[in-house]
């Protein structure tokens, strides 16, 4: 991991993109707004680091270690956060639209009013995470770990959650319009409320009408 000093960090940021910045340790330091558009972050260390407004856009962060960082309001549409360490991050009204979250580790992170519309979440653990009226539209969530997430409002219209595992989920007034939900389980889940119109459910693999 490349440790720099807080001067070589700014002069590096206001360098030519893109950067090739792979295993560079960025952890605790503040970074607001900083546009890393492009760059290749991937296996690099930005625990417990401020990005809140930060543009990351099409950014390759897989494998990178964002353990308790702060994403507030992140952009991060397209980019790659395959197998990243995202345990109790702060993702509060974050885009990551169209974002690749295959076997990313999102425990406990705080994923509310998040946009994460055309996700691929592919065996993301998502275990406990906060995704209270979280944009879910459309993603991929199979065999994800969803097990006691707050998904209160959330939308998850059209969303694959095939074999995903949804015990003591909170999907409580959840959107689950032509969900699909084969294999998925939900004991313990709360429904109270959801829209299930054109559901696919695992008990019967029959639409909900």
């Amino acid at each position: 991991m490349t440790s720099l000093t807080t001067y070589q960090i700014y002069d590096l940021m206001n360098r030519p993109r893109p950067l090739w910045l792979v295993k560079i340790d960025l952890s605790e330091i503040s970074l607001w707004y900083v546009d890393l558009s492009d760059c290749d972050l991937s296996w690099a260390n930005l625990s417990r680091s401020d990005l809140s407004w930060a543009r990351l856009m099409r950014t390759n962060l897989s494998n990178a270690n964002l353990n308790m960082t702060n994403l507030f309001e992140v952009h991060l549409g397209m980019a790659n956060l395959s197998g990243a360490n995202l345990t109790r991050a702060n993702l509060y009204r974050a885009d990551l639209t169209k974002c690749e979250l295959v076997e990313a580790d999102l425990t406990e992170a705080n994923l509310t009013r998040a946009y994460l519309s055309k996700c691929n979440l592919t065996k993301a653990n998502l275990n406990t995470a906060i995704l209270v009226r979280a944009d879910l539209s459309k993603v991929d969530l199979i065999g994800a770990n969803l097990n006691g997430a707050n998904l209160h409002l959330a939308n998850l219209f059209e969303a694959n959650l095939t074999n995903a595992d949804l015990r003591g989920a909170d999907l409580t007034r959840t959107d689950l319009t032509g969900a699909n939900l084969t294999g998925a389980d939900l004991h313990g889940a709360r429904l109270e409320g959801a829209e299930l119109t054109d559901a696919i459910m695992p008990d019967t693999s029959k639409k909900i009408v």
